[in-house]
């Protein structure tokens, strides 16, 4: 019989009262007929990804990483839960609000610090937890990846900060993160992205892909410029 998977969402006031289940770090741990670690992954992303918009990225990620393998074996597991938790430490809720504390937040040493216990309660293989926080580590585009599995993260999560998609979670930054204060700066984080991003890609499936994205960021870019005419943006 399997055994017992826990789910984890919120601590509500009332559970808290009462004591119900078990709690870990504030999240209240439901126990749900088994089934396996993917599904309870999911289900706490879903909950935690603040603002709304931040949960898309997780299955696109995830998409395209397994594209870039091009059927190359690879650990499903160890890819599958760095993508659904790298980003863990920039949600509402997990990272700091005070300015001051947010300017010098370190979201990736907060991701490896929880995700150990996260995924030990959604009963993910303990032996390929410190290959998770590894791919944690070395997913930036400054960092140099380690195993193909981190390449395939790093290179997707570059890919998904150009072209169109990467225009849109750009622009949603603007109002809600203290570095967008303006449209203008959404501007200057994308064509840093469309300078320096592409050669930091190292996959050749990964460049291939990366070509129609970059025409499409370009002409985004300039658009933007010839429709404000020289007005602040």
């Amino acid at each position: 019989m399997p055994a017992a998977v826990y789910c984890l969402f919120p601590v509500a006031p009332a559970c808290r009262k009462i004591g119900l289940d078990r709690t870990l770090n504030g999240w209240h741990l439901a126990q749900v007929a088994p089934f396996d670690y993917r599904t309870a992954l999911i289900q706490f992303i879903r909950t935690h990804a603040q603002p709304a918009d931040k949960f898309g990225h997780q299955p696109r990620l995830y998409q395209l990483a397994v594209r870039l393998a091009e059927g190359k074996p690879f650990d499903d597991d160890v890819l599958f839960a760095a993508v659904w938790l790298h980003d863990l430490g920039v949600f509402i809720g997990h990272r700091p609000e005070a300015p001051a504390r947010l300017a010098v937040w370190d979201h990736i040493a907060y991701a490896c610090e929880v995700a150990p216990g996260l995924l030990r309660q959604c009963g993910f293989p303990e032996s390929k937890i410190p290959a998770v926080l590894e791919l944690f580590r070395t997913h930036l585009p400054s960092t140099r990846p380690t195993s193909f599995e981190g390449t395939l993260l790093r290179d997707a999560d570059i890919l998904e900060q150009l072209g169109a998609v990467g225009a849109l979670r750009t622009i949603a930054k603007v109002g809600r993160d203290t570095r967008f204060v303006s449209f203008a700066d959404a501007l200057g984080v994308l064509r840093r992205n469309l300078e320096k991003l592409p050669g930091c890609l190292e996959l050749p499936a990964a460049r291939l892909l990366a070509e129609p994205r970059l025409k499409i960021l370009q002409d985004f870019i300039s658009a933007a410029e010839i429709e404000a005419g020289g007005a602040e943006l």
